[in-house]
């Protein structure tokens, strides 16, 4: 994508020179044109770049600013570009799950959330499995547990097939949930200190197949599987009482 930009504060052409070495070395950008006399720059650039990730790499004299494009929107469209192979797997994994209870009289909560976690476990670790090795060293990046014990990463994929199998066929839930809950909630720490510390690191979750960041996103996903198999271990102990 190609945009263009309002930049003020040049004076000289060595202005304009340290404006593009400036931008040119940021990721994702292709090539830069940068105008003194018309007080502005063209970026072009893979995906689309914050006006603050910009202004960032920029000295305070110099003031960068959208022209013939909507910042907001074109974040939004970037965030849905970046995140659209998982957001993707979520709709798919929901919408299948929901319909799978079509066959019930009434909608049961319970069992619907043990499908979507079959759904999940059995989906991520597939894509996992494509480049076990392109996994494992992409989450011994940033796991706390796989930093320490590289044959975890290793391990991690397999368990997560196994739980994926075990929900599916409600192998033991008790187990199951309570397994699930330690590995996921072990798993949160390490995306928790990369989101916090805002390391620019490849996210693991759909192993090597595709380059997702690190985020928030993972943050909520990691969540969801923390607090589904938390509610299910309750449930489940509170029947065999």
């Amino acid at each position: 994508m190609i945009h263009t930009y309002k930049l003020t504060g040049m004076t000289c052409s060595s202005c304009e020179a340290k404006v593009k070495s400036a931008i040119q070395n940021i990721e994702n950008v292709t090539n830069v044109e940068v105008s003194k006399a018309e007080n502005s720059a063209t970026i072009t650039m893979d995906k689309h770049i914050a006006l603050k990730g910009l202004q960032k790499v920029l000295d305070n004299k110099y003031q960068i600013s959208s022209i013939n494009h909507i910042e907001i929107e074109e974040q939004t469209t970037s965030w849905f570009e970046t995140y659209k192979p998982i957001l993707l797997l979520f709709f798919y994994i929901t919408i299948v799950t929901l319909l799978a209870q079509q066959g019930n009289h009434h909608f049961n909560f319970m069992q619907w959330m043990q499908h979507f976690m079959a759904g999940f476990f059995l989906v991520f670790s597939f894509f996992k499995l494509l480049n076990l090795k392109g996994f494992a060293d992409s989450y011994v990046m940033y796991d706390v547990l796989a930093k320490r014990f590289p044959l975890w990463a290793y391990l991690y994929v397999f368990i997560e097939l196994g739980l994926g199998i075990a929900f599916l066929i409600d192998f033991n839930p008790i187990l199951t949930n309570s397994i699930t809950f330690v590995v996921m909630s072990i798993s949160i720490i390490g995306v928790l200190q990369s989101v916090l510390n805002k390391e620019k690191i490849q996210c693991a979750c759909l192993g090597s197949v595709f380059n997702l960041p690190m985020s928030t996103v993972t943050i909520i996903e990691d969540a969801l599987m923390i607090a589904m198999s938390g509610i299910m271990l309750f449930y489940s102990i509170h029947l065999a009482s």
